[in-house]
């Protein structure tokens, strides 16, 4: 039964995390958001956060959106500096037509900072961006 089920690639959706100024709080705050830079919508998107190392582990998060129009972003969550010193895995789940597609975006301990600035896709900025 197991071999008969498909999974699908998932390709042109990323994670990123990227730092932004809050004019609020005069606070440079980081951010992840979801990319979606198909051009199809993507509906029903789920997304479980969590960080962990071998000793620590955080408390899962889970985010909805109802849909992801083509090429566009959202943002998932704010993110404290703190959890930079685990990996930060971002499990995301979400439909494309009547498809199901799966995929775990995994920001490695110690990767997220500025000097791992790359352009990001579709937002017009730099952060750290893992396909």
């Amino acid at each position: 039964m197991k071999k008969d089920i498909e999974i699908p690639v998932v390709e042109g959706v990323y994670m990123a995390v990227v730092q932004e100024y809050n004019e609020i709080y005069k606070t440079d705050d980081w951010n992840a958001y979801i990319i979606n830079d198909k051009e199809v919508d993507l509906e029903m998107i789920l997304v479980v956060s969590r960080g962990y190392d071998a000793e620590r582990e955080t408390s899962t998060m889970r985010h909805k959106l109802e849909k992801l129009p083509a090429k566009s972003y959202a943002k998932a969550e704010w993110m404290q500096e703190d959890v930079f010193a685990l990996n930060n895995e971002f499990r995301v789940t979400f439909f494309e037509g009547n498809k199901m597609y799966d995929k775990t975006y995994l920001f490695r301990k110690n990767t997220i900072n500025t000097k791992a600035f790359q352009p990001i896709p579709l937002m017009d900025t730099k952060g750290i961006l893992v396909k």
